[in-house]
């Protein structure tokens, strides 16, 4: 399989892992090598970044700092350089600040719920506990200080800015559409022939969204996706050791589904840090995939890395 792309946003729960595993169902779809990719929540975009299709990217998330990132990646504005300079600045202030850098963290913290800036983002993000991100009621940043020694070392620094050098490679290769709008309103922009993908927040798996998540977005996500001219895939989990997930019996299970064993190592509750059975459900007829799909997107792969 091929390399897959790590994008600078961290995230728990993040999919890639499961990349491989949701490229061989996209390209299972029968849809054009050159149809458009939507995806309503876009997250960390580790899944779009690596999506197999050729076609227009029209990506939309509810948290604005998400999208307020990848478009300053796509006009130019945020760099490896720029995100180098700018992380090797707070590693060195990182150090010096009183409490173990729990003041420095607490500064830009501050500073990132009032100005909101992409590169306080990316710094609380890394500096966060666990690697999760999650905001209040009041729209700001509500993840603890993880007081790690070195946190921002040199080679973690180049990490990140490789990262970053990766995504603006992707997205100068594809046609790119960044939203900050509702889930909603990215579907009802796909026609016949697009490839939708959906990884809403899990429904009763205590995972933080920007803005919430409640049955009423499930069944909302149900009815536009059930309505949608389109072809589907919607990542969810299906059962754990404790509970099966309610929503596959009341809503989904209409639908084609298949599923994977998956480990996850983030997350407060204990029952949050087992193994998940994974599900993607879908709306089509599985077909045999396209040889020249399979090789066009290792080449890619191979380009980018």
């Amino acid at each position: 399989m091929p390399t897959v792309i790590v994008p600078p946003i961290k995230s728990q729960g993040i999919k890639t892992k499961l990349v491989p595993w949701i490229n061989d169902l996209v390209l299972s779809a029968g849809v054009d090598f050159n149809a458009r990719w939507i995806e309503p929540f876009f997250g960390t975009g580790v899944v779009g970044f690596n999506s197999p299709m050729h076609g227009t990217h029209i990506v939309g998330d509810s948290n604005p700092h998400i999208i307020n990132f990848y478009q300053g990646i796509q006009r130019g504005e945020i760099t490896p350089d720029t995100m180098r300079a700018y992380l090797s600045e707070a590693s060195r202030k990182l150090s010096e600040s009183e409490e173990n850098g729990y003041a420095y963290f607490r500064f830009i913290r501050d500073r990132f719920n009032f100005e909101h800036s992409p590169y306080d983002f990316i710094f609380l993000s890394r500096a966060g506990f666990n690697g999760m991100m999650r905001f209040n009621r009041h729209g700001d940043w509500n993840i603890p200080f993880c007081k790690k020694p070195d946190r921002f070392a040199p080679a973690y620094i180049t990490k990140i800015c490789n990262q970053i050098h990766h995504i603006a490679h992707i997205i100068r290769q594809k046609e790119w559409e960044f939203n900050n709008v509702d889930f909603i309103q990215t579907i009802e922009r796909a026609k016949p022939g697009d490839i939708i993908y959906c990884d809403p927040p899990y429904f009763g798996r205590y995972v933080d969204y920007y803005n919430g998540w409640t049955e009423q977005n499930e069944v909302e996500l149900f009815e536009a996706l059930s309505r949608t001219p389109a072809k589907f895939i919607l990542s969810t989990w299906h059962h754990n050791d404790y509970r099966s997930n309610e929503m596959i019996q009341r809503y989904w299970g209409q639908f084609n589904i298949t599923t994977k064993d998956h480990f996850y190592h983030n997350g407060g509750n204990i029952e949050n840090r087992h193994s998940v059975v994974e599900a993607l459900v879908f709306n089509f007829d599985l077909q045999e995939k396209q040889q020249i799909k399979s090789i066009r997107q290792l080449e890619l792969f191979e380009e980018i890395a």
